[in-house]
């Protein structure tokens, strides 16, 4: 995980990035996706592209998957 490799404790990476911490665990977690803007703005923290960060589940191309 980059987070942990940086370093950086969940809090830290949330007030980079304007977001409260259970936003961060839930992105970990994949419970939750984030906005395109958030994880921009995530990349740009670790200085890695979203590709990089994040990946496509095969379910996420299945639109009865829902």
């Amino acid at each position: 995980m980059v987070r942990v490799a940086k370093g950086w404790t969940q809090e830290e990476l949330a007030k980079r990035v304007h977001v409260s911490r259970q936003t961060i665990i839930s992105i970990e977690t994949a419970r939750y996706i984030p906005s395109t803007k958030l994880a921009l703005k995530i990349a740009k923290c670790f200085n890695k592209t979203v590709e990089e960060l994040f990946e496509l589940e095969e379910s996420d191309f299945d639109p009865d998957s829902g």
